[in-house]
């Protein structure tokens, strides 16, 4: 077979319309193979003729998309110096565009003798048990398309999964369910639109890997945090099953989305690998240039390991940031992504050991004209010491707010706290984040995510119960702040399912209200239940998969309401810090925060840790941010009234400088009100026993 010299760059396989240039780094690699395989897996070896820079290249005239391929790296095998190429593993292309096939669990697959340990190599052939890379058809007619870049405080994301979202959709044809193809058909869109998200968040597509320990116990890696190639699009998500289809079938699901207005982020996993510790199997990067790629322990047979999973990415090393540069600039580009929530963020920033905040990752994100400019969402801790970075990450970054999520959480389910730290985290939490100059939509609040409980097992499970994930219920977080109301689990008492319906109306219209950027987990809406298990990783079952024939209505047509309720209003989603200071030389504040008694609230008040109740007037008249067209933002004027406590409570109105006439709009204790006849300023209110109430002013 031709083969010509070719170029160092870019790193990986690229087809020009005539052939396909491959090009691979290795810092410690003497001598490297190109795999060609053909449709009955006949392997065909070629040397790449040249290196440059420690890139090994070549170029063959004949290939063309659909071609599987890999490597195999030929060099030092001492474990004892963090070495480890082995050539009878054969190597996914880092930076493959397209991935075909699963591993397939043999002793093969790993770099060692099982029965001499992980120090000695072993020389069986890997290729008939791993997936291979795939040259992939760069183009795709996009018609235009581009990314929509809806403003921060705009924004309303929605979590979900690609299979779970539509596995027992009854209006998706079945061959389609569970699929790229699926996400962006004809109900599924109208439906994102009727509930009124702007942004899907989509848990990691990137292909990975089902763990060995999970396939022996008849399980899977569900939610995919075991990444392996940062460049392709997990291929079991596609509906075409032809090599490298999944690319074209992704890029026409972005492209649907984003006609309907709806942004994707992608949930990335830069942190660690799918190769795992020195037990685990050689699939790429360990076989490539394993003390380049991974960080080690002063003993480098062994890995650093601040993820949990084994392993952690060498994050000062210029290639690896390259890598994942490359990767982040692909999906924007290439795949039109809107932007990222990167996993374990914490672990990104580590530099020796601390993590730090000026590392170099961020260094080079903060430069990049392309990745800066995207959405860029942290998830702000690791499992490591010090892990646990919430409000510490540069100005371009929002993070996932851990502590909003606990606040809300333990105020909802009648804890004792200061009402101080509720109406931080009310307000955007600007203790977190105004003092780097950052605004109120660097909070991504969430009551829910993934990972944890389901709202309707937030409400329904005291305890988690995670037995079907074959670890004895030992893993998965065991401090929820959750609260059953009553009964653990499924139940036919009226009064704890009423009680449950109402816990779930004030976490929803909390997170709505809030300034920040609210985070729906897919799913809640329509009463999605994991049955206590809070931790479905391993769950590719209807444990995961939304239950759409017992979608609550009721409680999906609250949350479609409510979610469009907020976005015709833009008080409860400014732009700017809430001042607490009078307006244009007038008594009335931008915000100011209630008594049961309709005064406003003292500092002994704000640190009453019993207090569970209290009220909020937000000044629509007072929005400092105008219009994109610089015309001046102006709203209604709300009163808020949140009841925590376990009775009922009566309140009183503010006085008249605050408003004359109030008319109730939502009692989540009831619903929805609809021609209600107006209050007086500083009449009295009764509200149920937790429950939230809002209230419009009402012009004269």
């Amino acid at each position: 077979m031709k083969v010509w010299p070719g170029q160092p760059y870019p790193l990986g396989a690229v087809y020009d319309g005539s052939g396909t240039n491959f090009s691979i780094f290795s810092e410690i690699a003497e001598r490297v193979e190109l795999c060609l395989f053909d449709e009955e897996g006949i392997e065909t070896r070629i040397d790449l003729p040249e290196v440059t820079g420690y890139c090994w290249h070549g170029y063959l005239p004949s290939i063309e998309p659909g071609q599987r391929y890999g490597f195999r790296v030929h060099g030092p095998w001492e474990p004892a110096n963090g070495q480890r190429c082995n050539p009878a593993k054969l190597l996914l292309d880092p930076y493959a565009k397209a991935i075909e096939g699963q591993v397939k669990w043999h002793e093969a697959v790993f770099p060692y003798c099982f029965d001499k340990g992980p120090d000695i190599r072993s020389d069986r052939d890997s290729a008939p048990f791993v997936p291979h890379s795939v040259v992939h058809q760069p183009h795709f007619e996009w018609n235009g398309d581009r990314r929509l870049q809806i403003p921060w405080h705009e924004t309303i994301i929605y979590e979900t999964h690609v299979k779970g979202l539509t596995a027992r959709h009854p209006e998706i044809p079945p061959e389609l369910r569970g699929t790229y193809a699926a996400l962006a058909h004809p109900v599924i869109i109208d439906y994102f639109k009727q509930l009124g998200v702007t942004a899907i968040e989509l848990m990691p597509i990137h292909h990975f890997i089902h763990d060995k320990h999970l396939v022996d116990q008849g399980l899977r890696n569900y939610w995919g945090y075991n990444s392996i190639g940062y460049f392709a699009p997990h291929s079991e998500y596609a509906y075409q099953k032809r090599p490298g289809a999944a690319v074209a079938e992704f890029k026409q699901m972005i492209k649907t989305l984003h006609h309907a207005g709806i942004e994707v982020i992608l949930d990335v996993v830069y942190n660690h690998t799918a190769e795992g510790n020195h037990f685990g199997p050689m699939l790429s990067f360990k076989g490539i240039d394993n003390a380049y790629y991974y960080r080690l322990c002063d003993d480098r047979r062994y890995y650093k390991d601040y993820t949990g999973t084994g392993n952690s990415l060498n994050m000062r090393n210029p290639f690896v940031l390259q890598l994942i540069m490359d990767s982040l600039r692909y999906w924007v580009l290439e795949m039109h992504v809107d932007g990222f929530r990167f996993d374990l963020a914490a672990t990104l920033a580590r530099e020796l050991h601390d993590v730090d905040r000026l590392s170099a990752f961020f260094n080079i994100i903060q430069q990049d004209p392309v990745i800066s400019q995207v959405k860029l969402i942290a998830e702000p801790w690791d499992v490591g010491e010090g892990g646990y970075q919430v409000g510490n990450f540069p100005p371009v970054w929002t993070e996932w707010n851990g502590k909003y999520r606990d606040c809300i959480r333990d105020f909802w389910r009648g804890e004792d706290q200061t009402l101080g730290e509720f109406a931080s985290r009310f307000t955007g939490s600007s203790d977190l984040y105004e003092n780097t100059s950052r605004l109120p939509y660097a909070s991504i609040n969430f009551i829910t995510a993934h990972d944890g409980f389901t709202l309707e097992d937030l409400v329904s499970y005291n305890e988690k119960h995670n037995d079907a994930n074959g670890e004895g219920n030992r893993d998965g977080e065991s401090h929820n702040r959750s609260w059953n109301c009553g009964e653990e689990g499924a139940t036919e008492d009226k009064a704890i399912r009423q009680l449950r319906n109402r816990q779930k109306r004030n976490f929803l219209t909390t997170l709505l209200l809030s300034q920040g950027v609210p985070m729906l987990l897919g799913g809640d809406e329509i009463s999605r239940t994991q049955q206590g298990n809070n931790n479905g990783y391993c769950q590719d079952n209807e444990i995961s998969w939304y239950d759409w024939e017992n979608a609550d209505t009721d409680f999906l047509a609250f949350c479609q309401r409510l979610i469009h309720y907020c976005k015709e209003h833009p008080v409860f989603r400014r732009r700017h810090w809430f001042q607490g200071q009078p307006i244009h030389g007038s008594d009335v504040k931008d915000i100011a925060w209630f008594t049961l008694e309709g005064e406003q609230m003292s500092e002994e008040d704000w640190g009453l840790g019993y207090a569970k109740s209290l009220g909020v007037f937000l000044n629509g008249a007072t929005i400092p941010n105008p219009y994109p067209r610089g015309e001046p933002v102006k709203d209604d004027n709300f009163y808020v009234i949140f009841n925590a406590h376990h009775e009922a409570l009566t309140f009183v109105l503010p006085g008249s400088q605050w408003g004359t006439r109030w008319i109730k709009e939502l009692d989540t204790h009831i619903g929805w009100h609809e021609n209600e006849k107006p209050l007086k300023a500083a009449s009295r209110i009764k509200v149920e026993s937790r429950s939230v109430v809002i209230l419009r002013h009402a012009s004269q």
